[in-house]
C-alpha cells in the first residue's frame, strides 16, 4: 500500500472519527433498513459503508425492466450489454472496477461461475419476477464475503413463502424486439410463470417457475443478419422448517437452462453458433438464535455446464464444453459482549474446479481447481452519542497462491438532532486469478493475485422530515498487479499477464430523494469515475439517472426513469484483420416509462416503455444497441 494511499485513508478516519465531539440527541432521524455490511439484520444510519437497496416497490416501479438494467440505474453502476440482444453477455463496472471484482450472492451465499473468465454470476440466468430485493454493499468487502468483493458486493434476495397461509401467483408478460430502424408492434419477447407458496407458522414451501423466450435481434450490429434467438427456464425450490423459538432450518434447490444463438463478434454475423447452458444448486441453511446471539451456516453447491456450437471457415463446425463445480461452507456467529458491542465471528471454506474440452485444448477437473480456508472476524461498536465503528480482519488461505491478512475499518458519526451522518471506510481486498486464466489455452501459471485497497468518505442528509435526503461519497481506489489478456507475437497470440505498479481509481457520487407530496417521489444520482489509462476502457466518467414516481390514484400508479451516459473509451476486435481497435462512443440518453393498475386484490396489469425517443446509440461497438420496445403485461394473485 502506497504512502498517498495511507494518508488519505488516515485522514478520512480522523475526520469522520472527530468531526464531532459532543453527545447529540438520541431521536433517530435517518431511516433504519436490514441490510448486509455485518451478515445480520442492522442500521443503516450506523452503518460505516456506501449501501443502496432495491426494494420491492423500485421493482414495481421498473416493471418490464432485467436485472441489469435496474442495477445500471444506481450511482457507480455501468452494466455493459444490458441495451443489446437478450443473450448478450453482460459485464459490470462499479466504481472502476471491471467484472471480477464484482461478487454476486443469492440469499447470502456466493453463487460463481468457476469455468468463466471472470467467475462472476451470469446475471441472464436470473429472472427478475423471483427477486424480493437487491443489496449493494459498495467498496472492498473481503473481510465478510471473501475473495472478488473487491469493488462491491451485490447481495440478491429471493421472494420467500408468504406467511400463515398458502398462496400463489402468476404472471405473463409479452413485449416487441426493435432496434431503432425497426417499429414493430407484434411480441417477439414472452415471460411467464407461476409461484406456490405458504406457511403454517412452523413449515414454510416454495416453489416457482419462470421462462422466458426472445427473438427478434440479432446480436452483431448489420445489414440483413440473422434473429438471434435466447430462451430461459427457473424453477427455485425452497423448504423451511422452524423446529422451535430458537432454531430454523431452511433449504433450497434452484435449476436454470439458458439457450442463445449468438454472433461471431463486433459486426461479424454468424448463422450457425449457439450456447446451452444449464446450472443446478442446492444448499443448506441453519440458524440457531440463542440469549447472547445468533449462529448461522450458508452452505451451497453449484453445478454449472456450458455447450457451445461455433463455426468458422477453418474448422467448419466445432462444440466446445466448459464444466464446473463450488461448494461454498460459510459458518459465523454474532455475539452480544455488551450492549454497545458484538462480534462476528466465521470461518468460510470455498472450492472451485472445472473440466474444459475444446478444439484448442482440454482442461480436466483433477489439475484445475483450488480452495480457501478463511477465518475472519468483525467487531461492531454502536456508542449513544452517535459514534460507530465496524472493522474487521480475514485471513485469507489460498490452495495455491500466498496467503493474505485482510483488514477493514469503518467508522461513522450520526448527528441526530439534524438529521446528518457522516461515514467513511478504508480497506483492502484480493482477487485471485481464474482458473480459465490460468489453464486454458490462454492461461498463465505464472500469474498471482491482484491487490487491491479502498478508501470512501461520504454523508446523508435529510431535511423536512426526511422528505428531502442528499447523500454522497468520494472513493479512491487502487489495485495492484491487474490482470489483463495481452497480445504475443507467437501462438496462441494472446494470454493473460499482469501488469507491474499500481492502477488508480477515482470519483464521487451523489444521490438525491424527495417527496413533495405524499404521492411523489423524486430521486437521481450522479457518478464521476477517473480511472487511469491501463484501466480506464469501458468506463463512463459521467453517469446519471433520475426518476420520477407518481401514485396518481390508490391503485394506478405511473414513473418513469432517465439515464445519461458519458462518452467511453472502448475496444473491440476486428475479425478482418485480427486487431484490437481502440475507439470511441458517444454520449447517450435514455428514457423508459411504466404505468401499472391494480384492477382489483387479485390482478394487475402494467405497460411499458423502453427507450422511449428512440434514441440512436452505441453500447457495445459493433453490436445491436435496443430501440424502443413496448412491453404489455398481466399479474395473477390466487
Amino acid at each position: 500500500m502506497k504512502t498517498n494511499f495511507i494518508k488519505l485513508a488516515a485522514f478520512f478516519t480522523l475526520v469522520t472519527s472527530f468531526a464531532i465531539a459532543q453527545e447529540q440527541d438520541s431521536t433517530k432521524t435517518i431511516e433504519e433498513v436490514v441490510i448486509t455490511d455485518t451478515k445480520f439484520a442492522h442500521s443503516k444510519a450506523k452503518s460505516g459503508r456506501s449501501i443502496e437497496k432495491i426494494t420491492q416497490k423500485d421493482l414495481e416501479q421498473r416493471k418490464g425492466q432485467s436485472v441489469a438494467t435496474v442495477l445500471s440505474q444506481l450511482s457507480g453502476f455501468e452494466v455493459v450489454g444490458n441495451q443489446g440482444s437478450a443473450g448478450k453477455n453482460l459485464d459490470l463496472f462499479i466504481r472502476g472496477g471491471n467484472t471480477t471484482q464484482v461478487l454476486i450472492l443469492i440469499d447470502g451465499n456466493p453463487v460463481v461461475d468457476a469455468s468463466s473468465i471472470s467467475t462472476t454470476y451470469d446475471l441472464r440466468l436470473l429472472p427478475v419476477d423471483q427477486v424480493e430485493s437487491i443489496e449493494i454493499l459498495k467498496g472492498a468487502s473481503t473481510v465478510l464475503y471473501g475473495p472478488n468483493g473487491a469493488s462491491a458486493v451485490i447481495n440478491i434476495t429471493l421472494k420467500k413463502a408468504a406467511k400463515n397461509k398458502v398462496a400463489g401467483t402468476a404472471y405473463i408478460n409479452v413485449g416487441t424486439q426493435n432496434t431503432t430502424e425497426d417499429h414493430k408492434l407484434y411480441g417477439k419477447e414472452s415471460n411467464q410463470g407461476f409461484s406456490f407458496n405458504g406457511s403454517n407458522g412452523k413449515v414454510s414451501f416454495l416453489t416457482s417457475l419462470n421462462s422466458t423466450e426472445v427473438k427478434g435481434l440479432s446480436e452483431a450490429a448489420g445489414v440483413n443478419f440473422e434473429d438471434d434467438i435466447f430462451s430461459r427456464l427457473n424453477l427455485n425450490q425452497q423448504f423451511g422448517v422452524k423446529v422451535n423459538g430458537k432454531l430454523n432450518l431452511d433449504f433450497f434447490a434452484n435449476y436454470d437452462k439458458l439457450k442463445s444463438t449468438f454472433d461471431d463478434g463486433a459486426f461479424a454475423d454468424n448463422d450457425f453458433n449457439s450456447l446451452s447452458s444449464e446450472q443446478f444448486r442446492a444448499g443448506f441453511t441453519p440458524t440457531y438464535k440463542y440469549k447472547k446471539g445468533e449462529f448461522k451456516i450458508n452452505s451451497s453447491f453449484g453445478l454449472l455446464e456450458r455447450d457451445y456450437t461455433n463455426f468458422d471457415t477453418w474448422n467448419g463446425i466445432s462444440n466446445s464444453f466448459y464444466k464446473s463445480r463450488n461448494v461454498n461452507v460459510d459458518a459465523f456467529n454474532k455475539y452480544n459482549v455488551l450492549s454497545s458491542l458484538y462480534l462476528v465471528t466465521g470461518v468460510q471454506f470455498q472450492f472451485f474446479d472445472m473440466n474444459q474440452f475444446t478444439p484448442y485444448g482440454d482442461i480436466l477437473g483433477n489439475v484445475a481447481k483450488y480452495n480457501v480456508v478463511d477465518p475472519y472476524l468483525t467487531a461492531v461498536y454502536e456508542t449513544k452519542f452517535g459514534l460507530n465503528i465496524n472493522t474487521g480482519i480475514r485471513y485469507h488461505k489460498h490452495s495455491v497462491y500466498d496467503d493474505y491478512l485482510i483488514w477493514n475499518f469503518n467508522p461513522s458519526f450520526n448527528i441526530n438532532k439534524i438529521g446528518l451522518k457522516i461515514f467513511s471506510s478504508i480497506g483492502g481486498a484480493v482477487v485471485s486469478p481464474s482458473l480459465y486464466q490460468v489453464y486454458s489455452p490462454y492461461g498463465n501459471s505464472a500469474l498471482t493475485p491482484q491487490e487491491n485497497s479502498t478508501s470512501e468518505i461520504g454523508f446523508e442528509k435529510s431535511f423536512l422530515n426526511k422528505k428531502i435526503i442528499l447523500g454522497g461519497a468520494a472513493f479512491y481506489r487502487e489495485q495492484n498487479n491487474s490482470i489483463v489478456f495481452g497480445s504475443l507475437s507467437t501462438p496462441p497470440y494472446g494470454q493473460y499477464q499482469n501488469i507491474e505498479g499500481i492502477n488508480k481509481s477515482k470519483g464521487f457520487e451523489a444521490n438525491l430523494s424527495i417527496k413533495p407530496i405524499e404521492k411523489v417521489t423524486v430521486s437521481g444520482n450522479y457518478t464521476f469515475i477517473e480511472n487511469d489509462e491501463l484501466i480506464a476502457r469501458f468506463v463512463a466518467k459521467h453517469r446519471a439517472n433520475a426518476n420520477l414516481a407518481v401514485d396518481i390514484t390508490k391503485n394506478i400508479s405511473w414513473s418513469a426513469q432517465y439515464q445519461y451516459i458519458n462518452q467511453r473509451n472502448v475496444a473491440y476486435f476486428d475479425n478482418s484483420t485480427f486487431a484490437t481497435v481502440a475507439t470511441q462512443v458517444p454520449s447517450y440518453k435514455l428514457v423508459h416509462t411504466n404505468l401499472s393498475i391494480n384492477v382489483s386484490s387479485n390482478l394487475s396489469l402494467f405497460a411499458a416503455v423502453q427507450n422511449v425517443f428512440n434514441e440512436e446509440f452505441v453500447e457495445t461497438v459493433g453490436f445491436t444497441s435496443r430501440g424502443r420496445n413496448y412491453k404489455l403485461g398481466l399479474n395473477l394473485k390466487f
